[in-house]
């Protein structure tokens, strides 16, 4: 017999509709960057270049102001100076070294008496003489020494910036090609062995792969315990189960008790857009863990990386090179170095046999979802800080919680946390973990306003799915029935199971059928009509008949066979039921065996709902009155109307918990009606 990894529950509600189940939060061990450090260097690049920007703007606005004022000295060209010479128009002359010449003219010029000159280059030595014989006075002047700075500050600056920004640059390029030979690197996060850690008591709900794993624990701390026997620390370990389940925390506890180096990696991070990175990333990874050894290397994902060589067109060439060079790896380990690598994934089925075989993963430990006695001590961990109040029933919780994982219990505390805050309580009580349960299956409360007509057909269908459920023996016991709208659902029947399931007798599964169909039953039963809010009850009717006959070999026509292929018990997916391996004659037989199957369940609910109609009558009254009705008052209106309670539903009479068990595996069909 195959083992069912948890029990399957669903939910009855008016349109039949079932708001996704949100996931985890996400791991917790996100930090935010670090700042950089401020460069000096740049300060005093960015300074200069401010500097020069400013001398560079003055002398432009001051060059452009001299130009357009009109000077008070006549510039004449060298051999105007002469014909003036030669008139006797200079009354005197002052040489300044070798590159002007100033004066005053007897008669003036264009209204100027003054004027300037500019000297030859390579000097006059007859001006001196011709200015003596012109009757001019001649002097001599040094030109001032700012000259000097004002010329470096303009020709040499200059060049010291640019030197400047080349060394800037040349900086700046060499990492960045630091940071280009970096894509080989591993950027695997290194967790060192004297911090502090997970530990195996951190971790609770998955008790037998603990235990499968404390011998990995002693393999790392003693290794030559085993090697003295010729024995071979084993390769690696793949950790198989559900999202949520704890493989990581696991892992991260292995490292932790072991006292090792954890080398942590996803496998979607050895891939990049180059060409050969994933496999130097690969290399890299490996030679780190090889110099620290004994340690541990955790690859997280590792399906992203490890899928099946050659069985898709679309084929990933680096995908494939990074996959190969992960088993040369692997395979290459020498037998003394204590280098051990833990793999999760929950998709095992699409791995490359290669990688599964002994040598490199030798053993494949499943961590799958707990037991109530699991979820009680796992939620007692995630509670352990937070407040609770006296009557917060932990027992009743877990049992409530089935099919539920360490993420989903984690999340549950949180939100039963966050709702007593909201209501300024001093501790979280049971009535928070209750509806933060029923917030997280069904959604928040929504404040529809419903007429009268749309509440009596959703008193009565609810009514219709409790009543079924209320009256056959081996139905889960019926715990609340609500009317009010929550996320996509008008109304809802909730289900609590006294223990965890792993396999479903036919009987059990006729009964989820005949209560599936109890709301559309009791709408023709009440109404003689019916309307669209069973659509999705038809759809899993359809799905769990059609798995009957094809999976479970539960129909007397086509006897004990199996017409479809098993799916990944981890991935949540569904069987396609696509017709490969049979004839169009068993497709035929198969769609009249369904229909047979749910015709006669679907005439049973009628019957049960026709022959206890008072008791219908009396719970659709009960919800129109308080929209919501506990076990207890279930329990009471069927005493009071006669009808005969089952045996199982007698069970939790002592509990007196509304929790809603959690949705089905199979994820939900967005509704199209309201």
């Amino acid at each position: 017999m195959d083992r069912q990894p948890g029990n399957q529950y669903w939910l009855q509600n008016n349109n039949d509709r079932q708001p996704t189940r949100p996931g985890p939060t996400g791991r917790p061990n996100g930090q935010a960057p670090q700042q950089r450090p401020s460069n000096n260097l740049n300060k005093i690049l960015l300074l200069i270049v401010g500097i020069m920007v400013v001398v560079y703007i003055y002398q432009y606005v001051n060059s452009s102001i001299t130009n357009n004022t009109a000077s008070p000295k006549k510039e004449l060209y060298y051999n105007q100076l002469y014909d003036q010479i030669n008139a006797k128009n200079i009354q005197s002359a002052t040489i300044i070294g070798t590159t002007d010449i100033e004066g005053q003219l007897v008669n003036p010029i264009d209204g100027k008496k003054q004027f300037h000159t500019y000297q030859l280059p390579a000097g006059d030595d007859k001006l001196a003489s011709a200015l003596v014989s012109g009757g001019a006075k001649v002097n001599y002047q040094t030109p001032p020494d700012n000259t000097i700075w004002w010329t470096l500050l303009i020709n040499i600056v200059p060049i010291l910036l640019l030197v400047g920004l080349f060394i800037f640059f040349s900086r700046r390029a060499t990492q960045g090609q630091q940071g280009i030979f970096s894509f080989g690197k591993s950027r695997a996060k290194l967790i060192l062995e004297d911090r502090p850690s997970t530990t195996f008591a951190d971790v609770a709900g998955v008790d037998e792969s603990k235990y499968e794993l404390q011998e990995v624990v002693e393999f790392l701390k003693t290794p030559q315990k085993f090697q003295r026997l010729g024995g071979k620390i084993p390769r690696g370990v793949l950790l198989v189960g559900p999202p949520g389940t704890g493989k990581t925390l696991l892992a991260r506890a292995v490292a932790g008790e072991a006292g090792v180096p954890f080398f942590s990696m996803s496998g979607s991070e050895f891939v990049e857009v180059l060409v050969g990175v994933g496999a130097s990333r690969v290399r890299d990874l490996f030679e780190q863990a090889k110099k620290a050894s004994p340690s541990i290397i955790f690859i997280d994902e590792i399906d992203a990386v490890g899928r099946q060589r050659g069985s898709s067109i679309n084929t990933n060439d680096e995908r494939e090179q990074t996959l190969n060079q992960l088993l040369v790896e692997m395979d290459g380990f020498d037998a003394r170095q204590a280098v051990v690598v833990i793999a999760a994934t929950n998709r095992p089925d699409g791995l490359d046999q290669a990688l599964l075989r002994p040598g490199r993963f030798d053993r494949r430990v499943t961590v799958d979802r707990p037991d109530w006695n699991g979820r009680l001590a796992i939620l007692k961990i995630h509670s352990a800080k937070v407040p609770l109040d006296p009557d917060v029933n932990m027992t009743a919780v877990a049992r409530a919680t089935t099919g539920m994982v360490g993420a989903d219990l984690a999340n549950l505390v949180n939100e039963a946390a966050l709702l007593a805050a909201r209501r300024n309580l001093d501790a979280v009580n049971q009535r928070c973990f209750e509806e933060a349960l029923d917030k997280i299956i069904l959604g928040a409360e929504r404040p529809l306003v419903l007429s009268d007509e749309d509440l009596d057909v959703t008193a009565y269908h609810e009514g219709g799915h409790a009543l079924t459920g209320l009256l056959l023996e081996d139905s889960d016991p019926v715990t609340k029935v609500t009317i009010v709208p929550r996320g996509q659902a008008l109304g809802v029947t909730m289900y609590t199971p006294i223990d965890d399931r792993y396999n479903y007798s036919k009987e059990y599964l006729l009964t989820r059928l005949v209560t599936a169909l109890g709301g559309r039953a009791a709408e023709k039963v009440v109404f003689n009509q019916i309307t669209t809010g069973a659509e999705n009850d038809l759809q899993r009717v359809t799905q769990i008949a059609r798995q009957m006959v094809m999976r479970w070999g539960m129909s007397e026509r086509l006897g004990t066979i199996s017409f479809s292929n098993r799916e990944n018990p981890f991935a949540g997916g569904g069987d396609t039921g696509t017709p490969t391996d049979y004839s169009e004659e068993t497709a035929q037989l198969i769609d009249e065996e369904v229909d047979r199957i749910v015709r006669s369940c679907y005439d049973n609910a009628v019957n049960l709902l026709t022959t206890y109609r008072p008791t219908l009558d009396r719970i659709a009254q009960e919800l129109r009155r308080h929209e919501t009705i506990d076990i207890r008052q279930l329990h009471a209106i069927m005493e009071s109307t006669g009808a005969p309670l089952a045996e199982s539903q007698q069970a939790v009479a002592q509990v007196g918990v509304a929790i809603a068990p959690p949705p089905p595996s199979e994820p939900p069909v967005p509704p199209t009606i309201q």
